[in-house]
């Protein structure tokens, strides 16, 4: 019983690290004026793109694991690393956003915050996760976060976004190593 909470808390940790760049892209397109509806959709998109992304990246992480053994777990482990260190240092780049919340940009957006989550679930699939457990987890979580950073986006702005990447960055590196070097 131990072990299954320790995972979940674990796939938590992970979704909500990974959710961070929906939440902070989401602070800034928060800006625009967002009817609920809105904020609705583009929140159930980002959702649905986190449970397909990682559900792809799971699926080749097992047929990885299968071929290639233990060295597959250390490349998992380093790809989190990896991963975590390009958040954080994307996080203190300014760079301005060609993506608007409607239409095609809707997809756009989506995309580009679970690409991350490929490449998670593929450490997780090397691992041999639980695949439900862990895309539901990685859905919910996502959904959620993009709908706060939305709906603060519209009370307070922009100034809280690159903290909150360089955190979901921070939270991601420390899973990398502890994946790598278990203490």
């Amino acid at each position: 019983m131990m072990h299954i909470m320790g995972e979940i808390l674990t796939l938590f940790i992970m979704a909500f690290a990974l959710g961070m760049d929906a939440f902070s892209i989401g602070l800034g397109m928060g800006m625009y004026k967002l009817r609920l509806r809105q904020v609705m959709l583009i929140g159930l998109t980002v959702g649905a793109f986190h449970v397909v992304m990682p559900l792809l990246g799971m699926i080749a992480g097992s047929f990885l694991s299968e071929r290639l053994g233990a060295i597959a777990g250390y490349a998992g482990g380093g790809l989190l690393v990896v991963l975590g260190i390009q958040m954080i240092f994307s996080s203190f780049q300014e760079e301005d956003s060609l993506v608007t919340p409607a239409g095609f940009g809707v997809i756009v957006f989506a995309l580009s915050v679970s690409l991350d989550s490929f490449s998670v679930g593929l450490t997780l699939g090397i691992y041999g996760a639980k695949t439900v457990l862990t895309i539901l987890m990685f859905g919910g979580v996502a959904t959620v976060l993009t709908w706060a950073g939305l709906l603060v986006g519209k009370k307070i702005g922009s100034w809280l976004g690159s903290y909150s990447e360089a955190l979901g960055g921070l939270i991601l590196l420390f899973l990398g190593i502890q994946l790598i070097w278990p203490f």
